[in-house]
């Protein structure tokens, strides 16, 4: 009996096995992190050739509509799983939302503010997700057009239920612009 008893104590003692196998993980879970960061700064060099944002103007006039909420990053319009981390348009984060004539600015503390100019713009949707967050039809997804790339946003207000005015106000934001620019164009 004495003998199962310390026989089962050395195997609960086993501290070096025990160790081995902590450090073992732990340099499996930096490998993984490392290769994620990897992955993230290959992405990063591969859309190098998409050009800098609009700066943001001091002035954007009043806004139709406001929010407050998440910017969840934005892919290549059409294709949810196509993050572009470039100018930091992959990076999350809170975001208050201000739409006005001139355009849609995000507002991102921490992070770099987007401008979407009016004339880029090309309209707005719900969606069930864009690139690594899914919330079913709790998206707000703004399409638009960053010198011939189209692009898709994602947010989610604190709200939701503020999604489909979102989409009213910038469709036709998107129509009047599109008007203007026509008659502009003809005379």
């Amino acid at each position: 009996m004495t003998a199962e008893l310390a026989e089962q104590q050395a195997r609960v003692t086993d501290w070096p096995g025990y160790i081995g196998w902590t450090v073992g993980l732990l340099i499996l879970i930096a490998l993984v992190y490392w290769l994620m960061r990897q992955g993230w700064n290959w992405r990063r060099t591969i859309q190098s050739d998409l050009p800098p944002l609009p700066g943001v103007p001091e002035d954007i006039g009043p806004a139709i509509l406001k929010a407050e909420g998440r910017y969840h990053g934005s892919t290549t319009a059409g294709n949810w799983l196509d993050r572009v981390v470039a100018h930091g348009l992959g990076t999350r984060s809170l975001a208050q939302l201000a739409l006005s004539e001139q355009g849609l600015l995000v507002r991102r503390p921490g992070d770099e503010d987007l401008w979407i100019p009016a004339a880029q713009l090309t309209g707005a949707r719900t969606d069930s997700g864009i690139a690594g967050k899914v919330v079913p039809a709790g998206l707000l997804v703004v399409t638009w057009d960053h010198q011939g790339t189209a692009l898709d946003s994602g947010f989610r207000a604190d709200h939701p239920d503020e999604h489909a005015a979102w989409i009213q106000a910038i469709d036709a934001l998107v129509t009047r612009t599109k008007t203007k620019n026509t008659e502009e164009a003809a005379s």
